[in-house]
This record gives structure tokens, sequence and C-alpha cells, in this order.
């Protein structure tokens, strides 16, 4: 299927030319984002609030220019800026447990086990951090998009030339490094990147592989989507996060091609199905819903992959990857708006105002408040009434 101006235009600004080092230039077109071609944004019918959501609380860190991960442990969730900042936040108060900064530019983060939280740089290190102060820092072969993945006191990172590498978590010590052959491009953005039981679970250009976290290799890998077409943006196929994770099953998103699931125990794909949308997914125990590039919403059935429903209130509005949370869908738009819809047929059921800068990572919760962070570097709590 030939992709629409906009959706190569999409593909195009998301690239990162690979030569000597991950050292190329980004591609960006200067029109992405503007023009007089750019679709009207849908228009926002009136907010309905069937469903009783309070700000409960916001705090805030500065701007955010990288793929940003919200990490999660417990009560407590990290988050990062570009100028280095690192905080950790109560999630029921919104207040600093602790702030630091790790010196330098941050490129991609956050990881956290509750204890460690690390970051990578754009100097191509990894920071580790905790309480407040920082542990150590190692420099990684090649630049990494991907936030490191903590756990079983250790560091994965996995870099955009698809390596990875473990340290030790707590003095920095490189354990093993894990190494595939590279493509000519891949995404300037967040990969796949997490665990399931005693497997370490990464998404390696159109592949789920499993790995043994103590030494690296490869116990099984699973194809969600092929390279395709004549060239090499077209035959980009990199896994995009966030990723969906049930007990053994694991979902993702291929870049503008596909989004399928994986059964982690055997190491076998369950089913794949098309999708062009440039985000990763949200899931539950019976759907999982992403967007598609135009800004349509999806929802896949969970078992078989057959539409559930899909949903164009949020159309030309730039929404982000989706939290599926109880019976809602929570997504944040390019104007920092916060949709939560239904979760049986995504209808409207409240809508949320922050900064008025976009969503810049998935929502998250934790304990029982849904976070979101934008660009600006706004942090927003919201509760149930």
């Amino acid at each position: 299927m030939r992709a629409t101006p906009k959706q190569a235009v999409l593909r195009m600004a998301a690239l990162l030319v690979l030569a000597a080092g991950l050292g190329g230039c980004s591609i960006m077109p200067s029109f992405l984002g503007g023009g007089p071609d750019k679709p009207k944004p849908a228009e926002l019918q009136p907010n309905p609030a069937l469903l009783g959501v309070r700000q409960a609380w916001t705090n805030r860190i500065g701007d955010i220019g990288f793929p940003l991960s919200v990490a999660v442990a417990g009560n407590q969730l990290a988050v990062a800026a570009t100028d280095g900042t690192v905080a950790v936040i109560d999630a029921t108060t919104g207040q600093d447990v602790w702030r630091a900064s790790v010196g330098a530019p941050i490129a991609a983060g956050v990881g956290s086990d509750g204890d460690v939280v690390a970051v990578v740089t754009r100097a191509n290190e990894v920071v580790a951090l905790s309480s407040g102060k920082v542990l150590w820092r190692e420099k990684l072969p090649a630049q990494a998009y991907t936030a490191p993945f903590v756990a079983g006191n250790r560091v994965f990172v996995l870099a955009a030339d698809r390596s990875i590498t473990a340290y030790d978590g707590r003095g920095g010590r490189k354990l093993w490094t894990q190494q595939r052959p590279g493509e000519p491009l891949v995404l300037r953005q967040a990969g796949v990147l997490l665990a399931v039981g005693d497997t370490l679970v990464a998404g390696q250009g159109g592949r789920l592989a499993g790995l043994n976290p103590l030494s690296g290799a490869v116990r099984w890998e699973a194809p969600i989507a092929s390279p395709r077409g004549t060239n090499d943006v077209e035959r980009l196929v990199d896994l995009v996060g966030p990723a969906s994770r049930l007990g053994s099953s694991v979902c993702a998103r291929a870049f503008q091609a596909s989004v399928g699931c994986v059964d982690t125990t055997r190491g076998t794909l369950a089913w794949t199905k098309p999708a062009n949308g440039g985000d990763g997914i949200g899931g539950s125990d019976r759907l999982l819903v992403g967007t598609e590039t135009d800004g349509r919403l999806v929802a896949w059935r969970r078992d078989t992959g057959e539409r559930a429903w899909t949903s164009d209130k949020l159309l030309h509005r730039d929404p982000g990857a989706p939290l599926l949370v109880g019976n809602s869908v929570v997504v944040g738009d390019g104007s920092g708006l916060v949709h939560v819809l239904s979760r049986e047929d995504g209808n409207l059921l409240n809508r949320l105002s922050t900064d008025g800068s976009a969503i810049v990572s998935a929502p998250v919760v934790a304990g029982t408040t849904v976070v979101v962070v934008t660009r600006k570097g706004g942090i927003y709590g919201f509760a149930p009434q």
C-alpha cells in the first residue's frame, strides 16, 4: 500500500541515518507539522464529563525533547528533562522524593526498579542514580533512544544499532553485550525492552527476541513484521514502545506496518494485523488500543487481533500511545488535552486540560493516580472523584 504524503513525512521525520557509530545526521523535513496542506483537526465535541476525574496535583520539570518513558515503581514515578534533571515523585501528593542532575542533556529515559534510576545522555553515556546521587556512568557503544530497563540488580540498554548491553546496577560493571546486524536506518524513538519472568524481551528490527538476562544468549525470536519495499525507508520495520504485557503475552507495534502479539513462553507469534501508526500501544486483558497516523484510534481483541472498534474523534489531533485503566482509555494529544474514552466503544467520557503543550509520553498509572507529562515539563496527576 502506497503511503500518503503525511505518512511519508512522518516516516522520514522519525529516521536517523546510521553511520560511523550513529554519528550521522537526522532527517527532519522543514515542513513537518505545518504548511497549507495540513489536515484540519477534528472538531472537539462538548465535554460530557460522564466520568468523575479531578486534577489531584501538578509538578514541573524542564522542557522535554526526547522520547520520554515515565517509570513507575509502586507509588512513585521517575521522570527526566532534556537539561539533565531527573526526579522521583510521590504519585499520591505530587511532591518530589528527590531531584538531581546528571550534568548533561538527556537522550533517553527513564528506567527504574524503585531504587536505581537510569537514563542515557546525548554523549552516549548511561547514568545510574539512587536517592538523588549519581552511582555511576558508562560509555555506550552507540546512541540510545529507548529508556534503560532496570531489573534484577541490572541495567539493560537497547541502543539504536540494536545492540543490547547489560550492566551491574550498583557498580556499573559491564556484564555482557549482544550485537545484532544493524540496518541503514533506525527510528529515533523509543523501542521495546521489558522482562517476562526470567526472560529479557527486546524489539530488534521487526522481531521480538527473548534473551537470557544473565548472558545475553537468544532464546527465541518471533517476527511481528518483515521488511518490505525497495528502499531503506520502506523496509524499516522497527518495533516501537510502549508494548503491552499480560502474563506471558507481549503485544507491540511495528512502525507503520502492523500490530501483533507473541506468546513469550514458547516464543511464537500468536497473530499479527496490518496497522499504520507510529506510536506504541496500550492494553488490557481483552483489548489492545493504538493510534493510527491520521489520529484514528483502533481497538483490537487481544486474543485474536480482530478489530473491536474504531474512533475518529481525534482525527489529526496527534494523539499518542494510550493507557487502558479500568473501563477507560486515556490518551493525550498534541495540544495538551487528555481524553478519557470508553473502553467498550471509544466514546468520550471526559476531557482534561494541561498546559497546552503536547503530551510527550504514554499516560501511566501509579496507585490510583493517572499521570501525564507535557513537552513544557508539566507533570499532572489525575484521580477519580
